[in-house]
């Protein structure tokens, strides 16, 4: 059937209500320590993958200076909006992880012990925890292609318990602070591989153009740069790469031996096209494993993000067509609406 909205308009203040956005406060007040706790309580998966695919929610673009989505330029600065988005899709079976800066990952923890104290079962028991290690190039600012590395570390997220790290350096030939984003990359694989952590890294080949740094979506950049990623730090086992998706995905696949994951960039309003290119890219070559993706699931129109993740998991788990997965995210469309506040 053809992707359809109505009259349907999500709601994210019916799933993440004021008072659960009130309660993460006072258990950052009271209680932080249980939270640290809790993380380190919580099952992890005996492998990083079931079938060797994963679809992984990424939550990091405040702490990046980016608060635009679509139309709203200040739309991922509200918290409660942002969070439980977030919330909406981690809680439920249609992602793999969840990719963040401690203060997303935290809040996560600090709802699910709040969910298992209120009686309900974790959301994620089982689940990818992926920290996010450099944000210290802020979008717009002098120094943004020196992305230094300022927050989580390697071992901030061994004592977290979480399960692997995101790291991201972009290539502008003619900044010398891409050599220096680079440098820092190669030691932060080395911490995490000497941890045992496995690292996602999203090379991103790009140019200033009209006051502001663009990715290059074209092959033939990404093939290049898809060799360099590969080549950076002392291992290149346990280390995956996160591409944008572009026509010719087939030769970005071949580029490397590596396992992809598969980004898709700003959120159109209308989520039809990002699931086309994804079940487009997962036809592109045998490395092309999954999807981590922001934007166009969080913020997907006025459409529910928890639907939308379910029919990209359904491209990646399922081998899904886009037709179908459009079905998927239409009969998961609002369900479950009350599930953290029946508990928090």
């Amino acid at each position: 059937m053809p992707y359809e909205l109505g009259d349907y308009k999500f709601d994210v203040s019916e799933f993440f209500t004021d008072k659960c956005f009130a309660a993460l406060t006072d258990v950052r007040v009271s209680r932080p320590d249980a939270v640290r706790q809790h993380a380190a309580a919580r099952k992890r998966r005996e492998a990083l993958t079931r079938d060797g695919k994963l679809v992984i929610l990424a939550a990091d673009h405040p702490g990046r200076n980016i608060t635009k989505s679509g139309d709203a330029p200040l739309i991922m600065g509200n918290r409660q909006e942002y969070l439980g988005r977030v919330l909406r899709v981690v809680a439920s079976d249609e992602v793999d992880g969840l990719m963040g800066t401690p203060d997303v990952i935290e809040d996560a923890v600090a709802a699910d012990m709040l969910v298992q104290e209120g009686g309900g079962v974790s959301f994620l028991d089982g689940k990818i925890l992926m920290g996010s290690m450099n944000r210290g190039g802020l979008a717009g600012a002098s120094f943004e292609m020196d992305d230094k590395y300022t927050s989580f570390s390697a071992q901030s997220i061994a004592n977290l318990n979480m399960d692997a790290s995101k790291i991201m350096f972009r290539l502008d030939l003619t900044s010398a602070d891409s050599g220096n984003t680079i440098h820092y990359s190669s030691q932060a694989i080395n911490e995490c591989h000497e941890l045992g952590i496995t690292v996602f890294v999203e090379p991103l080949p790009v140019v200033h153009e009209e006051g502001k740094y663009n990715v290059q979506k074209e092959a033939g950049e990404l093939l290049k740069i898809a060799g360099v990623a590969a080549a950076v730090g002392g291992s290149s086992l346990g280390t995956w790469l996160k591409m944008p998706y572009c026509d010719g995905y087939e030769q970005v696949a071949r580029a490397t031996t590596l396992p992809i994951l598969m980004l898709g960039g700003e959120s159109l309003g209308n989520p039809t096209p990002i699931i086309e290119d994804f079940a487009k890219g997962m036809a592109a070559g045998p490395n092309v494993r999954g999807a981590l993706c922001g934007r166009n699931i969080l913020f997907p129109g006025d459409d529910d993000p928890r639907a939308v993740a379910a029919a990209v998991s359904a491209v990646v788990h399922d081998g899904a067509s886009a037709d179908s997965a459009i079905d998927k995210l239409q009969s998961v469309r609002g369900v479950d609406m009350g599930f953290l506040s029946k508990w928090i």
